[in-house]
């Protein structure tokens, strides 16, 4: 079948990388794409969000899978657009329906839902722009530090979290005056919860589900989780302290009813379901939804997949998840980002790319790059995701450790930290 990959990171990297490996795929298209892509399929130069656009490349390349990577076109409504037109109501699309998409777009309707199906969360109240005093108010009953979330979309950018109350009661007016514009119209405020983050993916077809394997990201920018909170530093699969005692509590407790929620309030869901939990005291509690792969965690949880990406994806689109089967690489997996110099602040780009002229024991996910002259130059924050998968998490990381030293470009950062935590290295 021919197929379309939507996005440009190194998230779509990873999943274009795996589909291309299906023995049901005719052609591989992405779009945007980036250069790590072109050698898999053709990239396309239009954008995820431009819906227009986005069906004259179905149309034209006779696709009959979509898979949709960013969240921005799920929550503006790529799959009713699908759904409403008559051309392409044909067409397989990955990602949930833009009511559904809200259990990442919105994160008072996911509170709500989770509420709705007892699904464990920390408690929490939302204030819009006409309650900053109520609100507050409310922050005068909770126990520092005060969490405060914007409602909707904010590039990564719209939790925070304080320890002085005056200081948290100012920044949510500032929330509700528009600091992120209409993201930030309603705010969550939410009880802090300690303890350990783990990331559980699913896939659905609305009604079952399979689990793909865990992981564990690294936001802040600096080395013992130190600094600024970024897109993603780095990740690692499985993560060790996920037994097979929480991960059933975690799969009774939080994705089973998830899931049956999901299809007793007949949501058009088709896809992914990222669930961003934390374990306190050895309970699980949802942090967030997130109706895609999340992204570096796709970078380590893909490779580790034995099963056929594409036949799974076309098993949900059928409505026939149960039938299939997942098979997971019992090896570790282990990706390190490669960062451009000052993010997540501001940094520059068009930074000549140095790359080993083979890669054996690594995979190399682009993410903020292009080709300029024939060759390859930075483009974003994040540039470069370098995976390695082995027997055994350290020597997973050992082996990105060493290809990284093969690679350079002015300015490159990165933490030579990823999974120590988890190792038992780290206080």
């Amino acid at each position: 079948m021919n197929v379309l990959v939507l996005g440009s990171g190194g998230r779509e990297h990873a999943i274009a990388w795996k589909i291309a490996q299906s023995s049901l795929l005719s052609k591989l298209f992405i779009a945007p794409g980036n250069p790590g892509t072109a050698s898999l399929g053709q990239n396309l130069n239009l954008s995820p969000v431009d819906f227009p656009s986005v069906k004259r490349a179905v149309l034209e390349h006779q696709i009959q899978l979509v898979v949709v990577g960013p969240e921005q076109p799920l929550v503006d409504g790529i799959v009713d657009f699908f759904r409403a037109d008559a051309e392409l109501a044909h067409v397989k699309i990955i990602g949930p329906s833009k009511h559904a998409a809200q259990l990442e777009g919105s994160k008072d309707f996911a509170k709500a839902f989770m509420r709705r199906h007892r699904i464990p969360t920390a408690k929490y109240a939302t204030f819009d722009h006409t309650q900053i005093t109520e609100g507050q108010a409310f922050l005068e009953t909770m126990q520092p530090p005060f969490v405060l979330k914007a409602d909707g979309l904010a590039a990564g950018k719209g939790v925070i979290i304080l320890d002085d109350l005056q200081e948290a009661k100012e920044q949510l007016a500032t929330l509700l005056n528009g600091q992120f514009g209409a993201a930030s119209r309603r705010v969550v405020i939410e009880e802090f919860l300690r303890g350990i983050e783990v990331s559980v993916f699913a896939i659905t077809d609305g009604k079952s589900y399979k689990l793909l394997p865990s992981a564990k990201d690294y936001k802040r920018i600096g080395e013992g989780d130190q600094g600024l909170n970024t897109g993603g530093m780095g990740a690692v699969s499985p993560v060790p302290f996920v037994d097979d005692a929480l991960m059933d509590r975690i799969e009774k407790e939080i994705v089973v009813p998830t899931v049956q929620g999901i299809r007793e309030e007949s949501m058009d869901y088709v896809g992914f379901i990222f669930f961003g939990l934390m374990i306190s005291d050895g309970h699980p509690f949802v942090i967030e939804y997130n109706c895609r792969m999340g992204d570096p965690e796709t970078e380590v949880v893909i490779p580790r997949l034995k099963s056929d990406l594409l036949s799974l994806l076309e098993g949900a689109a059928l409505g026939e998840i149960s039938e299939q089967d997942v098979q997971v690489d019992a090896r570790c997996a282990a990706t390190v980002m490669l960062v451009s110099g000052g993010y997540p602040g501001d940094y520059t780009t068009g930074k000549k790319i140095h790359l080993p002229q083979e890669v054996t024991d690594s995979i190399i996910f682009h993410a903020g790059t292009k080709l300029q002259d024939e060759a390859f130059v930075t483009a974003g924050g994040r540039v470069l995701a370098i995976t390695s998968l082995a027997i055994g998490l350290n020597n997973a990381l050992e082996k990105s450790y060493r290809e990284i030293g093969n690679i350079n470009f002015d300015g490159m950062v990165y933490r030579r930290d990823i999974g120590k935590d988890v190792l038992g290295e780290l206080a």
